[in-house]
């Protein structure tokens, strides 16, 4: 067998052998996470609030209600739930929420039961509010005709119409309710 028939044989051996491989699984597609703030330390006020505030998913959204029986608009689902599970009375309107004595935080900060503010009209002036549940979700009613539900902050609609959070759980409200 002459040099050039045993140089052909070998690169075709192994131009097989290299098809009869396994490919290699392609590379993790690494993307940025989307970081809403860090973990807030354990708080059985603001897990009661989140848990109340899920269990309502699925309650029908009627504008003006604020309990289960008669369905909710969006601040009577956050009254509801912080007078029922906390005690705390908050306003009756988004207006009169997102200008109320609480701790403003900022987006990156955001902890479970935290009051979030929307405006959804395309202005700057609230009309829409939700309760932060943790991991980028909240909980809100939205709209005539439709129910109670979970919802996440990344979706471009509520990252476009975002304004502010407010924090109602304070540190010292919690210390006392251990």
């Amino acid at each position: 067998m002459t040099m050039s028939a045993r140089l052909a044989i070998m690169f075709l051996a192994a131009l097989l052998s290299a098809c009869a491989s396994r490919t290699p699984p392609p590379a993790p597609v690494v993307r940025a996470p989307i970081v809403f703030g860090p973990s807030q330390a354990f708080s059985p006020e603001a897990e009661d609030v989140l848990f109340r505030a899920l269990g309502l998913v699925g309650t029908p959204y009627r504008w003006g209600g604020n309990t289960p029986d008669s369905g909710f608009d969006c601040s009577g689902l956050i009254g509801y739930v912080y007078r029922d599970v906390t005690g705390i009375s908050l306003p009756r309107t988004t207006r009169e929420m997102i200008t109320m004595q609480a701790a403003n935080v900022g987006k990156e900060g955001l902890q479970s039961g935290d009051l979030i503010f929307f405006a959804t009209n395309g202005a700057s002036q609230v009309n829409h509010a939700g309760i932060y549940v943790g991991e980028g979700r909240f909980v809100h009613a939205p709209a005539t005709g439709g129910t109670v539900k979970l919802d996440s902050l990344s979706k471009n609609y509520w990252q476009k119409a975002y304004l502010s959070a407010k924090r109602v759980l304070q540190p010292e409200h919690l210390a006392r309710n251990r």
